[in-house]
């Protein structure tokens, strides 16, 4: 290949170096094991994989010969002082490692002094070669076999091949890495991703509006009153729905994505506003306007427990990661934040005369972190463990709260017609904002969903229900069907393509794709 030829460039920007190319090419080849094929190419092409300068320093590190491996090393060119004082080190440290195992003390007690000592390298590094020696002495360790040294080398040349910058070593299966930063490149920027199977290398990647539920699949109308509350069990299974009828509704998700009732929970007094499943998903807590807590058999739909020695009413309610912990929150102030198990009993708690009053509050998946809304513009985050906490000022008042399915980042509605999402880790100043929907003044539930909690959607008081990509401020669907305030959605976390949402018209509805076939289980990864 002419030298014209090599140094041309590829592409209709002439951004990619045609050598480069090639060699990634080469690498590829090698590393799917098509070895013969990766040969003919740089026979043909005049383009290497390695090096003539680094083959040669491979083979004399496979056959222990030190010096020349230093000398080759000097005339890698461009090549800076720190990284090469680095590679140097590591193969004067072998030297001096199969020098001991040969017994050949005084030659490796000589390597050290005059090589190594001299190189402008990490001084712990070169103490620890030095007690590394005496203890090999003192134990009279050594004498290893070929076989040992040979793997001893090998290991020596992977630890090169990662200190050593390109050109001098490519990167590991790069140009597989750089096609993999293409194609989520393209999913980062489509609008609609919502699926883990692989993309197709042929076309540019772009997903219609059929990824996610766009269309109302099924009414269910089993609540005679408004319904306040939906949320989706963890694996998928079940969906509770709670109304101001005082009752509760757990639902089964069929295999077909159709919804079948399975129990009406019937305890309750007043309205039912909240419920939250057990992270195994066997038991269901609800709470309402003036209602105890109360936690119910998910498999027979029998009550187990009712909360009646908190000292106060319950608005928001959360687990812990075990399902043998809880949290609860009262909406009176002083009352605090209430942690106990399963039978009631307190384990510990967060009060105080400037205690505020409890909006909701949630828990990170880890079980890490107690998130909660206080008063009506506070959000604090408690670490349980170090009792760190940090406290974030919204300017408007916080209706709701929900955290996204790996745990790191929440979302919280406010009545400024805004949903606002933070990270929990605190690096962030600002949130994000996302717009669109109305909300004034009714309580208004927001949530994550899609495949990576890729999508926020909320409910709005103009009956309708708004998704939003999480990369852009204004809605990407909003979905009409309910005649009145929506209040609540919630996503399905292993069926990315169901959404479930409550209103005041009494009804729940579920949304699908517009496509029926699109309706899939989420396939583990």
């Amino acid at each position: 290949m002419s030298s014209e030829n090599l140094s041309s460039e590829l592409g209709s920007k002439r951004l990619i170096k045609k050598h480069e190319f090639v060699r990634l090419i080469i690498q590829s080849l090698y590393s799917l094991g098509y070895g013969k094929s990766a040969s003919s190419l740089e026979v043909e092409s005049g383009v290497t994989y390695k090096s003539d300068d680094l083959e040669l320093m491979e083979s004399q590190i496979l056959s222990g010969n030190w010096d020349g491996c230093i000398r080759t090393l000097d005339r890698f060119k461009n090549l800076m002082d720190e990284t090469r004082a680095s590679a140097m080190f590591l193969i004067f440290k072998q030297c001096i490692l199969e020098c001991l195992s040969h017994g050949d003390d005084s030659l490796a007690l000589s390597v050290l002094r005059k090589q190594v000592s001299s190189l402008k390298v990490d001084r712990d590094e070169v103490h620890n070669l030095a007690h590394c020696i005496l203890y090999m002495k003192e134990l009279e360790l050594g004498k290893t076999d070929d076989n040992v040294a040979c793997e001893w080398r090998k290991k020596l040349l992977k630890e090169l091949e990662k200190l050593l910058p390109p050109p001098f070593v490519l990167p590991e299966r790069r140009l597989e890495r750089l096609v993999e930063s293409a194609v989520l490149a393209q999913i980062d920027s489509c609008m609609y991703h919502n699926s883990s199977d692989a993309v197709s290398l042929f076309v540019d990647h772009i997903c219609g509006r059929d990824e996610i539920p766009t269309e109302t699949v099924q009414i269910l109308t089993e609540h005679i009153n408004e319904v306040w509350f939906v949320q989706f069990s963890n694996n998928g299974d079940y969906l509770a729905s709670s109304s101001s009828d005082c009752t509760a509704i757990i639902w089964k998700v069929l295999d077909n994505g159709t919804l079948r009732l399975k129990h009406t929970l019937r305890s309750h007094q007043n309205p039912v506003s909240f419920v939250a499943w057990s992270p195994d998903d066997t038991m269901l807590l609800t709470c309402g306007n003036g209602e105890v807590l109360k936690l119910w058999d998910v498999n027979t739909g029998t009550l187990k427990h009712t909360f009646e020695d908190l000292g106060f009413v319950v608005s928001s309610c959360a687990w812990f990661p075990d399902s043998k912990r809880l949290v609860c929150g009262s909406s009176h102030p002083e009352k605090g934040i209430s942690m106990c198990n399963c039978d009631g009993k307190e384990i510990k708690a967060w009060r105080g005369t400037r205690m505020p009053k409890i909006l909701d509050l949630a828990v990170t998946p880890d079980g890490e972190n107690l998130i909660s809304i206080f008063s009506d513009k506070e959000i604090h985050i408690l670490n349980i463990g170090t009792n760190a906490e940090r406290v974030i000022s919204e300017g408007h008042s916080i209706t709701s709260l929900s955290i996204s399915g790996d745990g790191k980042f929440f979302i919280v509605n406010l009545n400024s017609q805004e949903i606002h999402m933070w990270d929990v880790a605190g690096k962030w100043e600002k949130p994000k904002k996302y717009m669109g929907h109305k909300q004034n003044k009714y309580v208004i539930r927001s949530c994550f969903g899609g495949l990576n909690s890729t999508f926020i959607a909320s409910g709005s008081e103009n009956s309708q229900v708004y998704i939003w990509s999480r990369r852009n401020s204004r809605p990407i669907e909003v979905l009409s069907g309910h005649s009145m305030t929506v209040n609540c959605v919630s996503w399905n976390p292993c069926w990315p393509r169901m959404l479930a949402s409550a209103s005041d018209d009494n009804t729940v509805r579920i949304w699908g794709p517009s496509r029926p076939n699109k309706m899939q289980l989420q396939k583990p990864s």
